[in-house]
């Protein structure tokens, strides 16, 4: 089959780039914007990165249910399995870790070496949460001492869905540090 034929040209013509255009991550899934409008990101010298969905209060209300509805899953598991889910989270960020260096030296300015520490550094702070979900508990809980002849024990447990805005001076470290 010639390159003709593939709808190329023989002499080498040249090939439009593919543009990602990002979507939400809401309940497992990957659902565009509910307007379907999106904004340009730009690196820190104003070029054009990608396009990433322009959230509606609908969309902010979808992610609020789905992460309402997997809130007993989630506070339900051990502490032991969450550990390993957020565990699992830094083995695969550290599979893409090329990827993340390159994306956050072009999204921040940054010089290779400089988001090579911030990639490192976000990655550390997976391990970091990952090995603590099974130790919070004899760490922030206990018993409290009170009058008379009674037991008082604190245990800290998941509570309820939270709303994470990364900051914009480090995203990548800043949205997993938050």
């Amino acid at each position: 089959m010639s390159k003709e034929s593939l709808g190329g040209s023989a002499a080498g013509a040249t090939r439009l780039s593919v543009f990602k255009t990002y979507k939400l991550y809401v309940g497992g899934k990957f659902p565009r914007s509910e307007s379907g409008r999106v904004y340009e990101v730009t690196d820190s010298k104003g070029k054009w990165l990608a396009n990433a969905p322009l959230s509606s209060r609908k969309d902010a209300r979808d992610a609020v249910v789905a992460a309402r509805k997997a809130f007993g899953g989630w506070s339900g598991a051990t502490a032991y399995n969450r550990g390993q889910i957020l565990y699992r989270v830094a083995e695969m960020l550290e599979g893409r870790r090329e990827q993340f260096v390159r994306e956050v030296a072009d999204a921040e300015g940054l010089s290779k070496s400089k988001a090579a520490a911030v990639v490192d550094a976000t990655v550390d702070r997976w391990v970091w949460y990952a090995g603590w979900t099974d130790k919070i508990t004899q760490v922030v809980g206990g018993a409290n001492p009170v009058a008379g002849p009674f037991f008082n024990l604190s245990t800290p447990e998941p509570t309820g869905v939270v709303t994470v805005i990364a900051p914009q001076e480090s995203s990548f470290l800043g949205l997993v540090s938050v």
